[in-house]
């Protein structure tokens, strides 16, 4: 009879440092399907999070974003959002925009903060970039984006 190489017993310590190890593992950028958006003559390269747990993650975990991508978040309809910067390593604005592409409010947020940045009307969409995307390109509340969510659906 074989006597088996390693014990359960002396086995026991790898399998704890794998099990504590796992979840860096799941703490990985996710990368979405992407579309393109304009902000007037500015391209937006956005990755969509529809799905509640694509929305839950986001950018958490991302460690830099090239200037002219972000991320557009769908929800099933439109209601007051909140977000919150939790594992997210990146300064980022955020913009809450109405069904038509017409953007509500802007909010700055801070890394790695757990402070509500909210929209101040039902929304359905709301869109994150870099820190100060929107205002170095004098994009504020009341300006329409375009692109396939905000073009009018067939009644």
């Amino acid at each position: 009879m074989m006597k088996p190489l390693l014990s359960w017993s002396a086995a026991l310590p790898a399998v704890a440092l794998f099990v504590w190890l796992a979840p860096a593992a799941a703490q990985q950028p996710q990368q979405l399907p992407t579309l393109k958006l304009n902000a007037g003559m500015h391209n937006i390269q956005a990755q969509v999070a529809k799905a509640p747990d694509e929305r839950q993650v986001g950018l958490m975990y991302r460690r830099d974003m090239p200037a002219n991508e972000g991320m557009l978040f769908i929800f099933e309809e439109p209601t007051q959002q909140c977000f919150w910067m939790r594992n997210t390593l990146l300064p980022l604005t955020i913009a809450f925009v109405a069904d038509d592409g017409t953007i509500v409010n802007l909010a700055d947020m801070k890394p790695l903060s757990e402070q509500s940045h909210c929209s101040t009307k039902p929304v359905r969409y709301a869109l994150e970039m870099n820190l100060g995307w929107f205002a170095k390109r004098g994009i504020g509340a009341g300006f329409k984006l375009g692109g396939a969510p905000f073009a009018k659906q067939p009644s």
